[in-house]
């Protein structure tokens, strides 16, 4: 019946008692299954986690640089996870870790949530998970109007207004230089 058909016979539940078939076109139901899949793709997001490293003695303008860069990132919508590297005797005091990333999820609480509650990893390292909050996530920008090629130019399409012409330069004249023994 499939080659009346010119159709493909397959197999749909070999497991079953007796075993499934179906009359299909193979190739197109394959084809729509590509489809679909590449429009799940592109509704799915695609998070990305992003790591800032600090140490407990981070200096003022050190912090407030690594804080720009943490809420650069959250603004793109990608997750922060936080490190605060200890060495030495500072692995004695991780309660100035603490303190640092307890300050940090504060002063971002506006577009960041804590994902992950500051904790300890091993003796060394203190880490803590930002993710972004929904309303802090920067649209994309559009994406900008195709240029036309060399192909297009047959089509008639509105033309832009031409560009004012840029006033010629003026011509400078380099300075004399002096030297010392010129009285310079």
């Amino acid at each position: 019946m499939a080659s009346e058909q010119d159709l493909d016979l397959v197999e749909v539940a070999p497991q079953a008692e007796p075993p499934v078939a179906r009359i299909m076109d193979y190739g197109k139901y394959k084809y729509e299954q590509a489809v679909r899949q590449r429009e799940s793709r592109k509704k799915q997001t695609q998070v990305t986690v992003k790591e800032m490293k600090m140490r407990p003695k981070i200096d003022r303008h050190d912090y407030e640089t690594k804080k720009g860069h943490v809420e650069r990132f959250l603004r793109h919508g990608a997750k922060v996870k936080i490190t605060i590297m200890f060495r030495g005797r500072e692995t004695a005091h991780t309660d100035l870790g603490r303190r640092l990333l307890d300050r940090l999820a504060d002063e971002l609480s506006e577009i960041a949530k804590i994902e992950a509650w500051p904790k300890l990893a091993d003796a060394r390292n203190m880490t803590m998970v930002l993710a972004p909050q929904k309303e802090a996530i920067a649209p994309k920008p559009a994406p900008a109007p195709k240029k036309t090629s060399h192909r297009d130019s047959g089509r008639s399409a509105p033309e832009a207004p031409a560009p004012e012409p840029e006033p010629a330069p003026v011509p400078t004249r380099r300075p004399v230089k002096v030297t010392r023994a010129e009285g310079g």
